[in-house]
């Protein structure tokens, strides 16, 4: 929990807010490839199967790349909530793929207020 933020949601509402105003969408963009020895210890890493741990961390270290960058363009627009959040993948050459992490930018306020 301690890598998302609090007013973020992959549904289209936030509980306890209302949204105030809409910015529409925003993104944040990562292509990664995959090094030479991560290769060769991840090649190692599945001669015993299971859990391939160093390319865990390089897809999750690029969706936190991609959600930072949403987040940022979300705050230059004057947002403080995202909601709708998704990620999408795409191989775009043999090793080289591209992490997108998009939702819709919005203003919210606490209910009540």
């Amino acid at each position: 929990m301690s890598h998302t933020h609090p007013l973020t949601t992959t549904a289209f509402e936030l509980p306890g807010y209302r949204v105030v105003q809409n910015y529409g969408v925003v993104r944040g963009i990562v292509v990664r490839s995959r090094s030479l020895l991560g290769n060769i210890g991840a090649g190692l890493q599945m001669l015993f199967g299971g859990n391939i741990t160093l390319y865990t961390a390089l897809c999750e270290q690029a969706r936190q790349e991609a959600f930072d960058q949403m987040l940022a363009h979300a705050g230059q627009l004057g947002a403080n909530a995202v909601i709708g959040v998704r990620y999408d993948a795409t191989e775009i050459a043999s090793g080289v793929t591209e992490v997108l992490c998009y939702g819709t930018a919005v203003r919210v306020e606490p209910m009540g207020s």
